[in-house]
């Protein structure tokens, strides 16, 4: 029995804490779902590794804020995550949009070790290929060098 209490307490207290204070909630509950779906996306600016639904920090109180201003208002999940990222940069997402522009930060790191690799290969093809035939002159010093040391 106090096994299965304490298991059950360990249980509790591992279900992640939601830094929403209880005069940030909205009234309709499934406005207050579209919020925390919506601020579940959203990086706290001051933690960078927390959802602003997760930070208790000021920055993220005020987007938790802005958000729920934003649904209040009429806007859908998209123009309230459009807005935000037109006032924070796409670094406030926690998953950034897919574009030329990440796609290209992204394959940079791939595309500069094949170029590497590359030039590694041309240059050991062409140092390899570089062996200059004797002239008559070295032939016949090279012979008499070979002859003396037999």
């Amino acid at each position: 029995m106090m096994r299965a209490a304490f298991l059950s307490l360990l249980l509790a207290l591992a279900v992640p804490a939601h830094a929403v204070q209880p005069d940030e909630m909205l009234g309709d509950p499934a406005l207050e779902q579209r919020a925390r779906e919506i601020s579940a996306e959203l990086r706290c600016m001051v933690c960078q590794n927390q959802s602003i639904d997760d930070s208790d920090a000021e920055l993220a109180r005020d987007l938790r804020v802005l958000v729920r201003e934003r649904i209040r208002a009429g806007d859908t999940d998209a123009e309230v995550l459009d807005y935000v990222v037109s006032r924070y940069g796409e670094f406030v997402l926690l998953k950034p949009r897919f574009s030329l522009r990440n796609a290209l930060l992204w394959a940079t790191p791939v595309l500069v070790l094949l170029g590497g690799g590359m030039l590694l290969l041309v240059s050991l093809r062409r140092r390899g290929g570089r062996t200059a035939a004797l002239s008559a002159e070295e032939e016949k010093t090279l012979e008499k060098i070979l002859n003396e040391r037999n």
